[in-house]
Order: C-alpha cells, then structure tokens, then sequence
C-alpha cells in the first residue's frame, strides 16, 4: 500500500564511525513504499573535512560529505563519489529536495531513503560502473530490448549485458535526476524486467537480525563503511578487510544480535533459478486452469453448452490475465519505450485473437445466435500452456547450462583455522581474515591463495590448471584456491582473502568474456532483430491466401473462411521462433568459456574464440615462454664478495627470470645485499640505481656496451644467457645462466607446423642463444630475432599482421611482452608471467604447458562448427515449421494452433543441446 506522510523531519546527528570518520547515511523505517509531502527539518552537519565545503540541496538541511577512494556505499564501482546526506524521517519536501534524487526502496517493509549531493548547478554528479542482476528476459529480443533501453539513456555508456548471465554492465555518468540509486527502477519501468545493484564492494557480509532487534545503532565499528536493508530481518555490511575482520566485526558488540546468513548464489545462477521457479509456477497455474477447458472440449459430456462454454471462458479469460498478461507489458513496453516488435507480441496476438474470437462466439451463443465455427478456448489456453512448457524446459536448460560452468563452486565453503593457542576450529569461508593461517588436511581442496608455513605434501591443481598431475608443495612454496591437498597436511598462511583469490579472479575473467560479443554475433542479432517483422508480414499473407482459398476455391462463406484462415495464421505466429537463431552464438560462447576454463585456458574475449581457428603464424617469446624460466648460474666471474652483495641490491626486487636466478643463487651463497637507491627498471634492458654516489647498473651487455670484453664474449660464444653488472661503466661481474626447454615445447611446435602454421622465435637475449634454441626446435633463422626491445617486438608483430588475412597469436610471459602482446591479434599470456602482461593479453594459459595454444585452436573450431549447425538447424526449423504451420504442404499436413506453442522448446533445445555437447568433447 502506498502511503502519504505530512510531517516535518526530526533533526538529527549524522552518522559515524568510531573513529570519527562519517558512515553511510542510509536509514531504515518499517514503512512500506511511501509518497512524501513536508518539508526536510534540519540535519546537523558531518564532521567529515569535506562537509565544509558541501552545500544544501535547494534549500534542504541535509548535510552532505565525501567517502575516501574506496567507496563502498553501494552496489556501484566509483570513478568518483560523492556520499549522502541524510534525513531522520519519510518526509521530505519536492519543493525543497528533488524528487529525483529521493529513492524508496521496499524490502520487506523496510525502506531507505537515499540522498545525493548536488554541487552548485553542475548536472553531472560522479561516474559509476553498475551492475545489475536483471530477471525475466527469456530470448534474445528480451535482450535486445534491455540493450536499446540502455543505449537510449544518454547518461549510460558501454553497454554490455548477456541473456544467459541475466545480468547488464554499464558505466552511469550520474546527474541530478538518474543517479546510481533509481537507475534499476528506470529500467523496470522501461522493459518490465526486475533489475537489481550487484554489489562490487571489497568485503561484504550479509547478516540476520535477531528478532528482537528492530534496528542496529549509529556507532559503526571502525572499518564499517555502509549498511543496507536487503530483506526482512536482512543487512549487507560492508567494510575494509584491511581495517577489521570479519570473525572481528561480528564479535563486535554492535553485531552481538546478527548472525551470518547462508552463503549467497552467484547472481548468474540465482537469477537462472529464479526464472526457473516463476516459469514453473506459472506453467502448473496455466495448466491446471487449461485442463478443465480441455476436458469440455474434447469429452462427451452432457449437453450443456452455455454452462460448460461460461465455465471454459472464465478459466480462459484467467489464463489470458494471469499468464498470458505479463506478456502484454513486455511486448508494448518494448514497442513504445524500444520501438521493437519482439517475440512476445507473436504471443500475445495469436492467443488474443484466439481469446477474443471465443468470447465473441460465447456471447453468440448465449444469445441464442450460435455461430457455425463455435468458440474454440481451448486453443488459447492450451497454446499459453505449451508456450509456457516451452519457456520452463529452455530456462532450465539454460540455467543448468550456466550452473554446470560455474568457477564458484570451486570454492571450499568453510576452513579449518589454527588460533593463537594452537586450537583448531572450523569456519564459514566467508570470516577468514587477513593473518590468519589455515589447515588443509589431505583429500580436502585448499580454500583460498596462501604460502605453506609447515608440512609437505603433493597438490593436484586440475580444477584450476587442467593439468592432471601431483605437484610437490613445500614450506614457503604458494598454493591456490580449489587445489586438492593430496598426501600430507599442512598449515597454510593466508595471503588472499576468498573475494579476491584465484577462483574468483578466473570467474570474473569468464563472466567478462561471456558478456562481450563476437562479430558473428551482430549477425544474429540483425537477423533476430527483423525476425518478427517478416512473421507479421507472412502471416498477414496466409490470412489473406486462406480466407481467399476457402471463399473463392472451396466456396465457404466468408465467417467460416475467416476463421479457417485464423487458425493458420495463429499457427504461424506462433510456431516461429527466433530465440534458436539468438541463442546460437551465446550459448556455445557460454559454454566454450567453462571448457576453455577446465583445460587451463581462460578466455577473455570472445572475439579470441571467434578467430582462433584462423589462426596461422605463432610468434613466440623465449625465456619463459618456450623455455620455463627457471634459469640457472652456470658461470660467474666476479673478484670480491663485497661487490657481489652490490649484485644482490641491484636484482633482489626485480622479477625479471635472469635477475630472480641470480637473486637466487646469491642468496644460496649466503650474500647479504648493500643498500642501493634510486632503482629504476628498464624493459628490455635491465636494472639501474644508485650504489655509494656511484651509477650501478645490471642486464644485457649489449644495452652495458660491454658485449666485445673478452670475459663476456666468451659467455656469449657459450650460448649462454649473459647478465652483467657495471659501476661507473667499468664492468665488475658477469654471469652466464642457461635455461630447460619446456617438455612440450617441440612437440607444439612440430603440431603447429603440421597445421601449416607459421612459427617465429623472438628474444631479447643474446644471437647466439636464441640461434641455438630455434635451430633445435626447427625455426628458420629468417623467423629468429634477438637482443629485441619491448618496442622491437611490437614492430616483428606489426610486419607479421600486413600479410593480408593474417591472424598473429603472439605468446608471451614477461613484462616486456606486454606491448607485442596487446599489439598481436591474440596476445597469450602464460601464467608464470606479471600482472602487466596479464592485463594485455586476450587469453591466459593457467597451466605451465604450450598445449595450451593447440587447445585454443581446436576449441576455436569446434565453438566454430557449433555455431553454423545452430544457425542451419535455426534456419531450417523456421522454413520448415512455418511452412507447416501455413498449410503449405498438400493434404492436411499442418501444425494446430493449439500446438503450436511447442514451436520454442523444439527449436530451441537443440541448439542448447549442441552447445552443451562441446563439454565432453576432448581436446
């Protein structure tokens, strides 16, 4: 019930933290949805620096401040935010506060009152990402609908939103009437979808009030930034990890009456399941009021037209309301607010004409004018059930689809933590917290990124690397989230708190990569986007045909021909189905993810998917690419040990290979590092600082100018990887490392050339060296290049994609790569790398294997023939079916309306199943 309230606003203190620093200015009122119409009393100002400078909004008291960088109020990511000021009451003035920056929310009969700040007259207020979970788009011009609602709203940008993922991602410039809080009812009221934030705040906690606690105090624990109202007796706390715990904050006094709820659902499956339900339980109402219906219809029973023909038409008419209704708001929502002619007006019409038309001939017959044709409501109520049957089976399909490739439940729910005295106790997940150190006893799966601080044992790392083999794990050694701890137990020290480990880092690169579109995809969705049109059209021509076939060839009268013609054309409506045709691509871009993710490769782009069986030359980086990085000091010259220690200051930051094994190596002879200042690394070069007043510089010789020393050439003449150090330009140590080949570095490269693929070997280590590994591995020195800069490596990618139709995939690890590989129409990071390169690059191989490129390429191909069997089966489908339903093949060959509902389950499972199919497919 919406009600008015005509009352002025209490003054009250802004919230705060303890330690004097402001909280989120949210509230909460056991109110339902309300209408307000008073004035804003006044609102004492917030201790935050930044209140000084905020002014009122309109003459509202409401005082206003500003959130450090780290914003996390709500559900969006800030580029800049600006906090809320905030009222003690419902009541609040239109002609003081804007309307438009007042949000009500109801959850559960609590509601919050959110208010931004307004800076002067300035129209924009801060950008945010949003992310929205959105329920009920079914097909594909549900999705097209959200996506031209969005691209309509001048404040929104880059749009990205997936149908399988049921979610929409966008960047909000806020202003003064949409802002960030009232975004997701604007869409409702554009598309009729339910939309709701999903929170990208750091750390968050969901709790369960306590029943006797009608709200929580204003003194937040420190580290505290906002709580929200989600549902009744329900509140999401948000907070910094770095600041309090999450054992710690409900510890705190003031979340002594809160407990922790149930672990929440990933928004993709959640949304999923909830379609799923509401399909369900709308398919079971529909069929329940439609078998009566059909039981006049069809039995022998006694002679009761007008009771039997009233009954039929009142379960008829609740069916049309109660089921089909739902799909009358869609399909002209989307007509007047999209300007689109979807899906959901082929069902609309076809089971309005055939309601109406039954209404219409009850009405004649209860006037005693019975028309020859009688009234069919069995055809619309059995065509709203069979389209709902449809609709349940291909949300189920779909939501167990996205459920059966979800990295999230990888995630161990609860750990085993060690506390001070030595005491184990088992925990939710969700409470570990910075410092703490777990146990992972064997045959369990490791619950979040750490370092072993005691034990041995063997890991199988599969579920993240697709790599089905034991690793050795010692002390010291790091391990990941979603390993299974095999033989020995150990006592991990946390060192990523689950929000932020390995498992959801690859889930959030899959989910961006399923909810970007490949260029096949624009194809689809113009084909899918005129779809409906050309079936009104065809249908408005068998109308016409039919109704001229029946009066002009079978001499029917003009009602009976009419009526013919209309259950050939309801047949047409309905039976085509363009969710098949928009459904081909995603659905195999969805799946190809999850697979491509179980084999160790994550994709993320899926314009990566889309080229990569075209792939045809296959540049590769040396140290850490082909060969695994794990150098080794074969040779050092170096007169003192004291200079040595200057060695050890110069590199033991670096995280280049050369300088992490010479790092090594010193360090194993006991050498202390001497301080160096002003240390600066240099891509492609080396390391430089200061040493005693003195410019201390190490790396390639060449870039050192001391390649012609005889101490040097004679390392180089070696094939050696040479690494130098010099003071003041005099040269002082150098060392010589030598590097294993991967083990399936040759076989790759042999399977990449049976496949007539082009392969080259780019290093910035010395001629000699790179000579000697593509020789061995069958590289022709015109594709062979050494001592290459970061910006050398760029311009070999360049030269290689002006071959006409070329697709490059450049395989890189180091932070030197990242140019060539952002440059590369494939850029293919291997793990063992830096986070700069990850950051450039369109696929990540997970695993420290090159097999990794083949399987690329075989998945690319696969995902390929997947998509063009989906498109013909489409085609095929709709040319066959529309034709039947037209009665355009001799004899009687037809489809009835009444099943013609069934036209989505039948095209729209086989393409479900078809992607589906590319799990057990072997790569």
């Amino acid at each position: 019930m919406t009600h008015s309230h005509r009352a002025c606003c209490n003054s009250s203190p802004a919230r705060h933290n303890r330690d004097g620093e402001p909280g989120s200015h949210k509230f909460t009122s056991a109110a339902g949805n309300c209408e307000s119409n008073t004035c804003c009393g006044e609102v004492e100002e917030a201790t935050h620096p930044a209140a000084a400078d905020s002014g009122e909004r309109h003459g509202c008291g409401c005082s206003h401040s500003t959130t450090s960088d780290e914003d996390l109020t709500s559900g969006a990511k800030p580029v800049s935010h600006e906090s809320i000021g905030r009222c003690n009451d419902l009541a609040l003035d239109p002609t003081s506060c804007s309307p438009a920056s007042i949000e009500v929310k109801d959850a559960a009969s609590s509601t919050i009152i959110e208010i931004d700040k307004v800076d002067g007259d300035d129209s924009s207020l801060s950008k945010f990402e949003i992310t929205l979970s959105v329920s009920g788009m079914n097909c594909t011009g549900c999705l097209k609908k959200l996506e031209r609602t969005l691209d309509s709203i001048l404040e929104i940008s880059n749009v990205k939103a997936s149908l399988l993922l049921s979610q929409a991602t966008f960047d909000l410039e806020e202003t003064h009437i949409l802002t960030k809080d009232n975004i997701s009812q604007v869409i409702e009221k554009k598309t009729g979808f339910t939309c709701a934030l999903i929170h990208h705040t750091g750390e968050e906690l969901e709790l369960i009030l306590d029943p006797r606690v009608t709200a929580l105090g204003d003194e937040w624990p420190n580290g505290v930034t906002d709580i929200t109202t989600t549902g009744k007796r329900r509140v999401l706390v948000s907070y910094r990890p770095r600041n309090i715990g999450a054992r710690d904050l409900l510890s705190d006094p003031f979340f002594q009456h809160t407990a922790l709820a149930p672990p929440p659902t990933p928004p993709s499956v959640a949304s999923g399941r909830a379609n799923v339900r509401r399909s369900l339980y709308l398919t079971l109402i529909s069929a329940i009021l439609t078998i009566p219906v059909l039981v006049f219809s069809y039995s022998s029973l006694p002679d009761h037209e007008v009771l039997y023909g009233g009954i039929s038409c009142g379960l008829a008419t609740g069916v049309q309301f109660f089921i089909v209704g739902p799909f009358y708001d869609k399909a002209f929502k989307a007509l007047f607010f999209s300007r689109m002619v979807e899906m959901d007006l082929l069902i609309v019409l076809s089971t309005t004409v055939a309601y109406v038309y039954s209404v219409v001939a009850y009405g004649f017959l209860v006037s005693g004018k019975p028309l020859s044709t009688g009234e069919f409501f069995e055809t619309s109520t059995l065509l709203a059930t069979l389209i709902m049957v449809g609709r349940t089976v291909a949300e189920y399909a779909r939501y167990k689809a996205v459920e059966s490739i979800s990295m999230e439940s990888l995630q161990n729910p609860s750990a085993i933590i060690i506390e001070e005295g030595g005491e184990e106790r088992e925990i939710d997940a969700r409470l570990l917290q910075y410092n703490d150190t777990f146990k992972v006893p064997p045959e369990m799966s490791v619950v979040t990124d750490g370092v072993i601080e005691e034990g041995v044992t063997e890991v199988d790392e599969s579920m993240i690397t697709g790599e089905a083999t034991l690793i050795v794990k010692k002390p010291g050694m790091p391990v990941i989230a979603g390993s299974v701890n095999h033989t020995g137990t150990i006592l991990v020290k946390l060192t990523r708190l689950p929000s932020e480990n390995t498992i959801k880092t690859i889930s959030t690169m899959v989910d961006e990569a399923k909810s970007s579109k490949p260029k096949i995809q624009e194809i689809a969705d113009r084909v899918a986007g005129s779809f409906v049109p050309v079936i009104l059209a065809i249908t408005v021509l068998v109308f016409v045909v039919w109704v001229a076939v029946g009066h002009y060839i079978r001499h029917q009268g003009s009602a009976t021909a009419a009526i013919n013609a209309m259950t050939f054309a309801i047949s047409t409506l309905i039976v085509s189905c363009p969710c098949a045709i928009g459904l081909a691509v995603p659905m195999v871009v969805l799946i190809a993810g999850g697979v491509g993710a179980k084999h160790g490769l994550i994709l993320k782009s899926t314009e990566t998917i889309e080229i990569g069986r075209k792939i045809s030359h296959v540049i590769f980086d040396k140290t850490g690419t082909l060969t695994q990085g794990k150098l080794a000091v074969v040779e050092e010259e170096c007169p003192s040990e004291s200079l040595l220690a200057l060695v050890l200051g110069l590199v033991t930051d670096s995280k280049h290979p050369v300088s992490l094994a010479v790092a090594g190596h010193l360090k194993g002879k006991g050498i202390k590092a001497v301080p160096v200042e002003n240390l600066e690394s240099i891509p492609g070069k080396g390391i430089k600082g200061t040493w005693n007043g003195s410019t201390a510089r190490a790396g390639n010789p060449f870039w050192l100018g001391v390649e012609k020393r005889p101490e040097v050439d004679s390392v180089i003449s070696k094939a050696l990887t040479v690494f130098c150090i010099t003071v003041d330009d005099d040269l002082i140590a150098v060392f010589g490392l030598r590097d294993e080949l991967r083990p399936d570095a040759i076989k790759t490269v042999n399977e990449l050339r049976k496949r007539n693929i082009e392969i080259s070997l780019i290093s910035g280590d010395n001629l000699p060296v790179v000579q000697a590994l593509a020789t061995h591995l069958g590289i022709i020195p015109q594709n062979t290049r050494a001592r290459c800069t970061p910006a050398d490596k760029q311009t070999y990618v360049k030269s290689a994609l002006e071959t006409p139709s070329n697709v490059v995939l450049f395989c890189g690890d180091g932070t030197n790569d990242a140019v060539a590989l952002a440059q590369a129409s494939i850029g293919l990071h291997i793990n063992e790398g830096t986070d700069v390169a990850q950051s450039a690059a369109d696929a990540i191989l997970m695993r420290p294997s090159l097999k990794g490129i083949l399987t690329l390429i075989d998945l690319s191909k696969a995902f390929w023939r997947r998509v063009l069997f989906n498109f013909a089966w489409s085609f095929v489908y709709n040319l066959f079916a529309i034709l039947l339903a037209a009665g355009a093949f001799p004899g009687k060959a037809r489809i009835p309306p009444q099943y013609a509902g069934l036209g989505e389950l039948v095209s729209v499972l086989p393409v479900i199943a078809v992607a589906v199919g590319l799990k057990w497919k072997k790569f």
